[in-house]
């Protein structure tokens, strides 16, 4: 009979036992409610008894959580319609606070970042948006800071994902992008036939002073052309060149007459 008495008490304090053994892992913390009300020794990870029908546990996760947030939909201050979305790294480092203070943390950080994201869209401009993140992240960062210290959450970092245009925006860009290359190209190639005709206007003229030098650049031309093996050549021939072989022609040909004997007229 004692033995009987005894098996079912050693039965009952296994049973018990059993009931108040909790474990918690790692990368959790526990909060122990006892009676509803909070104690205020927070249970560290591993074995943890608590009092059956009395304490309830609960397990915390203090990993940091990625929460994306949905794509929002907003207008910049530059009167531009795009669609945002972000990720939010965060985790929780009171876990009493993010218990007690709020319902659901992870729900009430998704609308937090929701609202702080749409307010950004609107307080910035297009080029913000698509070249200055890192800026824009750190803004949006210090919106969502802000709630969270309330709730017992540490925000490791935001970062906007990506930024949709509206596809007239996107063509209109694409042009104003080939405008500007092609004004750069412009102002290029207008670059360089000035510096080129201030080496042409310095080649004519050291060629003025030595005429016989625009004869050889003429030759010369000419083998350049010659070279590339066409059936038909069409040379161009200054007007100048032909107007100084006329003028040199015509000296030496009154060098080469004779000089004429002076008529003298029959005395009257």
């Amino acid at each position: 009979m004692i033995l009987e008495i005894l098996a079912g008490v050693l039965g009952f304090a296994a049973l018990g036992t059993a009931m108040s053994a909790r474990v918690i892992k790692q990368f959790e913390q526990g909060l122990v409610f006892r009676f509803g009300k909070l104690q205020q020794a927070v249970r560290g990870p591993g074995l943890t008894m608590i009092v059956p029908g009395v304490d309830s546990l609960r397990k915390v996760n203090m990993q940091i959580v990625t929460l994306p947030i949905p794509a929002q939909d907003g207008i910049t201050r530059d009167n531009v319609t795009v669609r945002v979305d972000a990720v939010v790294y965060f985790k929780v480092h009171d876990p009493a606070k993010a218990v007690i203070n709020v319902e659901d943390y992870r729900f009430a950080m998704l609308q937090v970042a929701q609202t702080s994201l749409r307010s950004m869209i609107g307080k910035s401009e297009l080029d913000d948006l698509l070249s200055n993140r890192e800026h824009l992240n750190q803004g949006l960062e210090l919106m969502i800071d802000t709630p969270a210290l309330a709730w017992g959450i540490d925000i490791d970092r935001v970062e906007i994902k990506d930024v949709a245009l509206p596809e007239g925006m996107k063509r209109s860009m694409s042009r104003q992008a080939e405008a500007e290359r092609e004004r750069r190209a412009r102002i290029i190639t207008a670059d360089g036939e000035f510096q080129a005709s201030k080496k042409l206007s310095e080649a004519a003229s050291m060629m003025e002073a030595t005429p016989a030098a625009l004869q050889l650049r003429l030759l010369q031309t000419i083998v350049e052309v010659a070279a590339e093996k066409n059936s038909t050549l069409v040379l161009p021939f200054p007007v100048e060149l032909l107007r100084f072989l006329e003028r040199n022609s015509a000296i030496e040909n009154n060098s080469d007459k004779p000089d004429r004997p002076t008529e003298i007229g029959p005395e009257v």
